[in-house]
């Protein structure tokens, strides 16, 4: 069963927005952010945002504001309003960051997952990379 493309929208928007659905669900206020985090592998359904994710020496995941000002929501997707840039690998550490997700918590361990997917293309970290979502990354709901 799937969701019809109005509901995509307005669950997105619920989630990523704070925007309530009509006669259904009321947005809570105390969430005013949604974290992302890079990982190495993918963090699957069953993990957390600590799963596989990035420990390069500066690494530290990036809120976005959970409002119409973080996300803009589209045909059944969602993108960032601006591009999420994460700090610079300070330290000689090296790693390929395949997945990124979106989820509760600002720690670096645990955190339920509200999606996450494949980085294309992957980012090799070294030493001065600073890795970026772009606008152009999305979180799609069909």
């Amino acid at each position: 069963m799937s969701k019809s493309n109005t509901f995509e929208n307005d669950f997105l928007s619920l989630v990523l927005q704070s925007i309530s659905i009509s006669s259904l669900a009321v947005a809570s206020t105390g969430v005013n952010a949604i974290w992302a985090s890079l990982h190495t592998a993918d963090p699957t359904d069953a993990g957390t945002q600590g799963s596989g994710e990035a420990n390069y020496g500066s690494y530290t995941r990036i809120a976005v504001t959970r409002s119409t000002a973080g996300f803009v929501v589209s045909s059944g997707s969602a993108s960032p309003v601006a591009a999420i840039t994460f700090p610079e690998a300070a330290s000689t550490t090296t790693m390929t960051l395949t997945h990124c997700a979106f989820g509760e918590a600002s720690a670096t361990t645990g955190g339920k997952i509200y999606w996450s997917g494949t980085i294309s293309p992957q980012i090799a970290i070294g030493a001065g990379v600073q890795p970026r979502l772009t606008t152009g990354s999305s979180i799609t709901e069909d």
